[in-house]
């Protein structure tokens, strides 16, 4: 089996729970706005339609095709556009108490902790992720998953978004660490797993609901604990 001396992880979807800590916010935030003062849509409702619109926001803006700023600014909007809350009704701060509440959420995957701990007295450890930087850090803390990491490289960062190549060979130079020395662990088939393909870095793939796909990965986990058989 391959040596590994650095192992990089994505954040989001992979160790930090996004889906759970997103919930959480977005129900305060209904209660927070008197968003059932409408009428018309539940707090399940809006919750599913603003996850929908995020994630196609998310596309774009890993595509290169809008910015942090207009991701930001729109997806509330289209969110509550979708439910009929005309735009002139959207609460004016909701955008800024969803980045100011989410981050300071704590939860994360299963096993999260206690495998982190065990790498960590094998392996240097380092994130790499597309999420934004005024907020990852807190995340970190918030969970308490700061001091299991040497280097923290977001997009920002680089200068790149994963998938591109450059991103991860830009963490590659900020680590000392070689390509063939090196695993990529995360959720996400295109941005973690063929980013690092392409990098010329080994992957595994986190796959916790267990989805079926046909990309060629290195290894494939659908739970965290799942690590300390190979590594």
């Amino acid at each position: 089996m391959k040596t590994y001396r650095h192992l990089f992880f994505d954040l989001d979807h992979t160790l930090w729970d996004f889906e759970k800590n997103a919930d959480e916010t977005l129900r305060h935030l209904f209660e927070q706005h008197t968003l059932g003062r409408h009428g018309t849509f539940t707090a399940d409702e809006f919750i599913g339609v603003y996850s929908r619109i995020n994630h196609a926001l998310w596309r774009l803006y890993q595509a290169n095709k809008i910015s942090q700023r207009q991701l930001r600014e729109v997806r509330f909007v289209r969110t509550l556009a979708k439910l009929g809350v005309p735009e002139s009704e959207v609460p004016a701060t909701i955008s800024e108490d969803f980045t100011a509440i989410l981050p300071r959420k704590s939860a994360v995957f299963p096993f999260t902790h206690e495998v982190l701990a065990y790498l960590r007295e094998r392996y240097t450890l380092h994130l790499i992720t597309n999420g934004f930087q005024d907020v990852q850090h807190i995340k970190l803390t918030s969970s308490n998953l700061t001091d299991y990491f040497q280097e923290v490289i977001t997009s920002e960062h680089s200068g790149f978004l994963k998938p591109d190549r450059r991103m991860f060979e830009h963490a590659l130079r900020c680590t000392g660490a070689n390509a063939d020395e090196s695993l990529m662990i995360g959720d996400n088939l295109e941005c973690d797993v063929l980013g690092a393909y392409n990098a010329g870095i080994d992957q595994v793939y986190f796959n916790p609901d267990k989805r079926r796909h046909f990309a060629d990965v290195t290894y494939e986990i659908s739970c965290l604990s799942e690590l300390k058989a190979f590594l």
